[in-house]
């Protein structure tokens, strides 16, 4: 059984198997997160991104950990929020799936995921919350080797909406 957890940490410093990075298309450095995870891996991701990129919107790539506790870096790309008329919905669903799928394929047992798509992109923190919660509890009802997945908060804020979303 796969147990679904929330809670206010630094995704780069998390003992698991894989982090997710919320990345750009080109899988470049940027900011927030995917800043914080270019700097804490060091040197190497960069190189790792340039020899998997690009990724579409709504697919997700992985390259090695490099300094980072975990072993892996999953990128996703999720979309930029357009007011929800253009298939945002379906577009963040699908980077989920893309990085459960990948994370499943390097056989890892932990991963811990930032709130895709909901800094720069402006995503609506709750609608994204709910569609990220719903993508994990359909993974981790079917074929899985993911034991733990942590959605990993920057804020009190971002707690709050995974917690309303029943996630503990």
């Amino acid at each position: 059984m796969t147990s679904v957890e929330a809670v206010i940490a630094d995704i780069t410093k998390l003992q698991v198997d894989a982090i997710v990075n919320a990345a750009n298309e080109a899988l470049a450095a940027g900011g927030g997160v995917c800043g914080a995870i270019f700097r804490a891996a060091g040197d190497g991701l960069a190189a790792a991104c340039a020899r998997v990129a690009p990724c579409p919107t709504g697919e997700a790539r992985i390259t090695p950990g490099f300094s980072l506790p975990a072993k892996y870096v999953i990128h996703a790309v999720g979309p930029t929020w357009h007011g929800g008329s253009k298939g945002e919905a379906d577009l963040l669903a699908r980077t989920y799936r893309s990085l459960l799928r990948l994370a499943d394929e390097q056989g890892c047992l932990s991963i811990a995921i930032p709130a895709i798509s909901t800094g720069i992109y402006g995503y609506p923190l709750e609608s994204a919350t709910k569609i990220a919660v719903q993508v994990v509890r359909e993974h981790a009802a079917g074929k899985t080797r993911l034991q733990r997945v942590i959605f990993a908060c920057f804020s009190e804020t971002v707690l709050s909406a995974y917690r309303e979303q029943g996630v503990a």
